[in-house]
């Protein structure tokens, strides 16, 4: 990137007043280096050149529509406040690349996509880094299911650990069992972990998520469902609290299938750190059958069907619409932070009517609030804060924050929240597990 992008780069941001951790910055630096110099959107019509184009208010459905067609694969788009459902549906037209999840400096989810993965692909073949692929198979399982796999991988020369492991239910594999063999490879080996599971077969060199230099990558099954067949593992600190999480998980709920569990660990982990996640192309998840395969990366010896969803319809429809726009439900803590305080309290913020106010309104008030509790926690141990569009999304953080004993708090967009806000509360409360504390615009 050159002096002048680079400049174009921190003018935009100044002149905005988006706040970005680190690691999201690094990230919008690295795109702005593939893409070309950013752009503030809020034209929707006419062809653009290319670069990178930052929206930070989402455009009307016909606004949207002309935004997409404006667009070709050498646009990048980046939301910086993907955490706001007021950008759902854009997202849902474009090509969903990855996210980068809060921290306490950058208080917000930075979305990134575009048109197809053809550029991204193709600067794939400059990857220095090539991960580590690994796989097992249960003892006494048929030898085939490995065989195409271990000779797809010695063809293209890749780095690879393949091994029987004793499964309890003989040929099949528990998510513990998956869980705590990806644990034991993270220490064996030094270099990124792509773990496939057996009945793949590799057509051409994975390099995409290491080019990308991500901590995770994983394809979502019908954009929502998140599969654990293609797992990437960067050599991050945050790859690794992923992991920990999907391991202890799977420990406690054995019989709960691997994906919802790498998704509750995903949800855990970007609640609480900035964990950049690249959502992998289809090509990474091809199975027999699909429109994919004939020019597929990694495919599987399955026929595409949807006997791979999750059995539990429930969850589906709690989260789905959340997971398709790569981002936490009402019901998962969109944020957490914790405090010096000697005490094991919690408090749930839960900041209401999201999609019905002006999104830089709404982001605000995220900063206010993370801001007030950085500044003075009130005594709390842990803070959690939720984003609601919906009557049932209250009424699912409102559950939540209840089970955990927490107390609540519901705030709404534009409130004025100051820097005493949680030990002013936390001053006046009775003595309740759970108080809820309403509070209206001035």
């Amino acid at each position: 990137m050159t002096d002048d992008t680079h400049a174009q780069l921190d003018d935009l941001l100044r002149k905005t007043g988006i706040r970005l951790g680190h690691v999201q910055r690094d990230r919008l630096t690295w795109l702005v280096g593939r893409y070309g110099a950013p752009t503030l959107g809020g034209q929707y019509e006419g062809l653009r050149h290319g670069g990178v184009i930052v929206l930070t208010e989402p455009p009307s459905g016909a606004a949207a529509e002309l935004f997409y067609r404006s667009l070709h694969s050498g646009c990048a788009v980046v939301i910086p406040f993907g955490e706001n459902p007021g950008f759902d549906f854009l997202k849902s037209k474009l090509t969903e690349f990855g996210t980068v999840s809060p921290s306490a400096e950058g208080p917000h989810e930075l979305w990134w996509g575009g048109i197809g993965w053809s550029k991204l692909i193709a600067s794939a073949d400059g990857a220095t880094i090539r991960p580590r692929v690994i796989s097992f198979y249960p003892y006494g399982s048929d030898p085939d299911s490995i065989r195409s796999l271990r000779q797809s991988l010695d063809e293209l020369e890749l780095d690879s650990h393949i091994e029987p492991i004793a499964a309890e239910l003989g040929e099949q594999v528990l998510c513990f069992e998956k869980a705590e063999f990806l644990a034991r490879m993270w220490q064996r080996y030094s270099e990124p972990l792509l773990f496939l599971e057996a009945g793949a077969i590799v057509r051409e060199a994975p390099l995409l998520p290491s080019a990308l230099g991500c901590d995770v990558a994983l394809h979502k099954w019908n954009r929502w469902e998140m599969s654990a067949r293609t797992l990437y593992l960067g050599r991050t600190a945050r790859a690794e609290q992923l992991l920990r999480s999907w391991h202890h998980l799977a420990a406690s709920y054995p019989a709960i299938w691997d994906g919802y569990l790498l998704d509750q660990a995903w949800s855990l982990t970007s609640s609480q750190g900035p964990l950049d996640t690249v959502w992998l192309p289809r090509c990474y998840h091809a199975m027999r059958g699909d429109l994919a395969a004939a020019r597929a990366t990694i495919q599987y010896n399955e026929q595409t069907t949807t006997t791979s969803l999750g059995p539990d319809p429930s969850f589906a429809g709690l989260v789905r619409a959340a997971r398709r726009a790569s981002r936490t439900g009402a019901r998962d803590a969109f944020m957490v932070m914790t405090s010096e305080a000697a005490n094991e309290n919690g408090v749930a913020v839960i900041l209401r009517d999201v999609e019905a106010n002006d999104a830089r309104a709404v982001a605000a008030t995220v900063e206010a609030v993370t801001g007030a509790f950085a500044a003075d926690c009130g005594g709390y141990k842990r803070f959690e804060l939720s984003l609601c569009a919906l009557r049932d999304d209250l009424g699912a953080a409102r559950a939540a924050a209840q089970q955990a004993h927490y107390r609540i708090l519901e705030i709404a967009p534009g409130q004025l929240i100051p820097r005493d806000f949680f030990a002013a509360h936390a001053q006046h409360a009775v003595d309740h597990t759970v108080m809820t504390a309403r509070y209206l615009f001035p």
